[in-house]
């Protein structure tokens, strides 16, 4: 399985994040919608992603422990030809967790992918992708991925331990 070190906060200042992320990569972000359709699977997280950009639609599994910081992430990805039979099959074979919709903004900066998100129904979010080689250890990507978030000036008090999914389904359940 590939893996990342993810790290996920609340933004609160998005265009003040925007400009800083854009001051440490070099090209200009690429900009596009993202729909997520989660379904309940034993273990780990089981999504179907499509893009509005062209992009061709994916399914992504990956395993993270639920924590605030930085953590690893294990996934695996794979194409999808027909996104709308593939929902259709895992709508009807699982549980459809839930659908989680946003207008994503990519920055990247060496290793490191900055997700500016807006999600719909939460707001807007910062996210961490330090994406990590055969190699490469855990420890120095939690250490980049710390470096990178005060470099953008992301407080610890905003940090997000779970999935948007996971958000949306605990507001729902408030509501």
């Amino acid at each position: 399985m590939a893996r990342n070190i993810e790290i996920k906060a609340r933004a609160r200042h998005f265009d003040a994040l925007r400009e800083r992320a854009a001051q440490l990569a070099p090209d200009a972000p690429l900009i596009f919608r993202q729909l997520d359709s989660f379904y309940d699977v034993p273990r780990g997280r089981l999504k179907l992603r499509q893009f509005d950009d062209g992009t061709p639609p994916e399914l992504i599994f990956y395993q993270r422990d639920d924590r605030d910081g930085p953590k690893a992430s294990y996934y695996t990805r794979s194409p999808v030809t027909n996104a709308e039979a593939m929902h259709s099959l895992l709508a009807t074979a699982l549980t459809t967790r839930g659908i989680v919709s946003k207008e994503r903004h990519v920055y990247l900066a060496g290793r490191t992918r900055i997700h500016l998100d807006r999600v719909d129904g939460l707001g807007d979010f910062v996210e961490l992708e330090v994406v990590l080689g055969p190699e490469d250890d855990e420890q120095g990507g939690e250490a980049e991925a710390h470096a990178m978030f005060k470099q953008l000036g992301v407080d610890e008090s905003d940090l997000v331990a779970v999935a948007y999914v996971d958000l949306l389904n605990a507001s729902a359940v408030a509501a």
